[in-house]
């Protein structure tokens, strides 16, 4: 067990998923995923999101926000539990010669900031690792360590649709996206493990929870299958 995870809390990394632990998947994931970090990093430096600003990039993975933000802000922090992740974005750092950001291995449960708070806290596609008891411990902490007026970008699979349309909504989802090429998309077998083993919750659910950790939502965004949502949250 790690050293600053407490014996009854969740180990972040057993709840990682699979994927995220075999190299093979983590050196196809760009290929597979495509995050818009380009796209993410204009919208909120346009929302403020200053050139002297400290970010931290929690559930980094393979780094496409990091390495976006390193040109734009002072300081980045990616934080992940995963070490095949790690090692791979710190390689790809290295290749760059990029010297503001600090890779951590942590996560939302046991990631302990130090230093001034800080101005966007990232996340995307990491918080539904985690059983929703946990979530709402994870934003908790994700609050504390913004400054006043700081900002959570929270993007995921976060399902709009009610629980007696689940089958038909999540059967559209997976006939629509299931892909043959593992190198370039996701398989039926790959979206079914993450609907089975993973802890995506209602979008009924989780508002509550980044409105009680002290957020006020100041954007949602929702797919139109309602399969994905994408959130601004404001620290008051």
């Amino acid at each position: 067990m790690p050293a600053d995870r407490r014996s009854w809390v969740v180990d972040e990394l057993a709840h990682a998923g699979r994927e995220n632990l075999d190299a093979g998947h983590v050196a196809r994931y760009e290929g597979k995923e495509d995050g818009g970090a380009a796209g993410e990093l204009a919208a909120l430096r346009a929302a403020g999101l200053g050139a002297d600003a400290t970010v931290i990039d929690m559930g980094a993975g393979t780094g496409q926000f990091t390495l976006a933000a390193a040109d734009a802000v002072r300081r980045v922090v990616a934080v992940d539990v995963s070490p095949v992740m790690l090692d791979h974005l710190r390689a790809k750092l290295r290749d760059r010669g990029v010297g503001n950001v600090e890779c951590v291995a942590s996560g939302f449960l046991t990631y302990e900031h130090r230093g001034e708070a800080v101005d966007l806290v990232y996340s995307r596609l990491a918080l539904h690792h985690l059983p929703d008891f946990w979530k709402a411990r994870a934003l908790v902490r994700v609050a504390a360590m913004l400054k006043p007026g700081g900002v959570l970008r929270l993007s995921d699979v976060v399902y709009g649709f009610e629980p007696d349309e689940a089958e038909a909504a999540l059967e559209r989802w997976m006939t629509r996206m299931a892909s043959d090429d593992v190198e370039c998309g996701w398989t039926r077998a790959e979206l079914e493990e993450h609907v089975r083993d993973e802890h995506s919750t209602f979008t009924w659910l989780l508002e509550p929870m980044i409105e009680r950790a002290g957020f006020t939502i100041e954007q949602a965004d929702y797919s139109e299958d309602r399969i994905f949502a994408h959130y601004r949250c404001a620290k008051p």
